[in-house]
């Protein structure tokens, strides 16, 4: 597909923000919306609990590549509904059914974009995990998959539903601070340790392997590649810039306004680990945008990190600075202006509910979600630039109309994505 030119683009990302030309709702009897799950993880399960915590939502199916994980939702399905849903391997039996108006896809991240697409296809709306997708270009096909065939679809990134989140952005965007110049975000996660060096064995029985590598490139199975720790290694996902990153750009760009970075310079890599993982356990990146300066930067096995907090997003402007933190957050006064009175605001209730609230609000209604694509793109793909940024070793310059990197091809050619022979991406923008 050609690149989009710069009033394509803009039209796209308009229709995106506003929820226009969406397909109207088809629902089942009485409002039900029947859900099938593609990815029965912790992540799937718990997600799928916050759904069914809504007595409008059945969840005939639900799917993983292990039988073990797939039995645990449905066991969970059972109890809440007191009918057990099918189980199968292979998500596109989910997209096949007539009975299934959504679908929450939790999968690893390199299995986001394929199911996300085809269930477009399939007339299906979506509620898809974080980070978007692996790679950009995926990000970009599943944005073009869901306005093409008018689907309402919601990245799982639920601070945006947060009340705290939503406060402190307000204060940000009164003008209040000021002019901010420096936003900095940070994650230091003393859980977080090594995974050690196990050997590379026989999958389990109860696991289609193949079908969990999908379009990723064939590796032996190792336990450490699989479950919980996929997100260490880059065939399959970002590490903890795309994990817990996503997170953290995401209420920066919402506070900071639509812009996209100039220039991205990251630095890092395993200087505290000695296992088989291969994202790193020390980052910082530096976004260049045109009105001021992001930071991104993480560390594992330490909790003490800046104000000593394991987490926090910094807003610093010239009146003063707001910190969003674990407990909640908080304004502080520059000394010399005092424009506004130091304050601390605490933290809100659990923002998931409120976050998949909205998206089944926006299946019946047709409206974009808080979080649709438009805003998941965005956010994903300015994760993804600082850790194609640490792969190279280059400081990059993005053009983000063509969604191009035009100083370093091979930095560039890590925007994109190259299937696994027989996976093939549809509405994919470069071959």
């Amino acid at each position: 597909m050609n690149p989009l030119s710069r009033r394509q683009f803009l039209n796209t990302s308009v229709l995106a923000a506003t929820g226009l030309a969406l397909a109207p709702s088809v629902l089942g009897a009485n409002d039900k919306i029947r859900l099938g799950l593609i990815g029965s993880g912790g992540r799937g399960r718990d997600v799928l609990g916050v759904f069914l915590s809504n007595k409008e939502v059945d969840c005939p199916i639900v799917c993983d590549v292990d039988d073990a994980m797939s039995a645990k939702a449905a066991q969970i399905v059972e109890k809440s509904r007191g009918q057990r849903p099918d189980t199968c391997r292979d998500f596109r039996k989910i997209l096949d059914r007539k009975d299934i108006d959504a679908v929450l896809v939790a999968t690893p991240d390199h299995w986001h974009a394929l199911p996300t697409v085809f269930a477009c296809q399939s007339g299906k709306d979506i509620y898809v995990e974080k980070p978007l997708a692996k790679t950009i270009d995926e990000g970009r096909a599943m944005l073009e998959a869901s306005l093409r065939h008018q689907r309402v679809v919601q990245m799982g990134t639920q601070w945006r539903s947060g009340e705290h989140f939503k406060k402190a952005v307000e204060f940000i965007q009164s003008g209040k601070l000021g002019k901010i110049g420096l936003v900095r975000g940070w994650v230091y996660l003393d859980w977080l340790g090594g995974v050690g060096n196990p050997p590379d064995t026989t999958p389990p029985p109860t696991v289609d392997y193949d079908f969990w590598l999908g379009p990723a490139p064939k590796h032996p199975f190792n336990q450490n590649r699989f479950h919980f720790n996929f997100r260490w290694f880059w065939d399959y996902a970002g590490g903890l810039m795309t994990d817990w990153g996503v997170h953290l750009i995401n209420v920066m760009l919402w506070a900071m306004g639509p812009e996209h970075p100039k220039t991205i310079s990251s630095t890092g890599g395993k200087f505290v680990l000695h296992d088989n993982s291969e994202t790193p356990d020390t980052q910082v990146t530096v976004y260049e945008f045109p009105s001021y300066t992001l930071i991104w930067e993480h560390k594992v096995g330490q909790n003490n990190g800046l104000y000593n907090r394991p987490w926090g997003i910094l807003f610093s402007g010239s009146e003063g600075t707001l910190i969003i933190h674990d407990e909640g957050w908080e304004i502080i006064p520059e000394r010399k202006k005092k424009s506004f009175e130091a304050a601390q605001f605490p933290k809100g209730p659990d923002e998931r509910y409120p976050h998949v609230r909205n998206f089944l609000d926006c299946v019946k209604s047709r409206q974009q979600p808080v979080e649709n694509l438009a805003v998941g793109h965005h956010v994903s793909s300015v994760a993804h630039l600082g850790n194609i940024s640490l792969r190279t070793g280059q400081k990059i310059i993005w053009d983000p109309v063509a969604e191009k990197i035009t100083n370093d091809k091979l930095a560039d050619h890590l925007v994109g994505v190259k299937y696994r022979t027989p996976w093939k991406l549809p509405y994919r923008r470069r071959t």
